[in-house]
């Protein structure tokens, strides 16, 4: 049987982070699923601040695959540009320790 705690031993580990010590825009994203999977949704949202929008533009785009619309193609364009700026705006504050 799979465990959602055995997930920890599968990440991948971020190059970048590896290589020059800083984190990417995208380092916590699998920490944070992985929490979000273990019922911890604060952590998951303070570990990565994209993760709920991300996965609302994913179901929005699986949505739009079935049954194409322009009212989901142009919530898909906001929330992408929604996600882009929350991931920027994280990705500078843990950069820059603002918080």
């Amino acid at each position: 049987m799979f465990l959602i705690a055995d997930l920890d031993k599968y990440m991948l580990p971020c190059l970048n982070k590896k290589l020059f010590g800083l984190e990417c825009m995208g380092c916590g994203f699998q920490r944070s699923f992985v929490l979000l999977l273990n019922g911890e949704f604060v952590d998951a949202f303070k570990m990565y601040p994209a993760i709920y929008t991300l996965i609302a533009l994913v179901l929005l785009i699986g949505v739009n695959m079935l049954k194409p619309s322009k009212i989901i193609y142009n919530s898909i364009l906001a929330l992408g540009i929604i996600n882009l700026l929350i991931i920027i705006g994280n990705f500078f504050m843990k950069t820059f320790s603002i918080f």
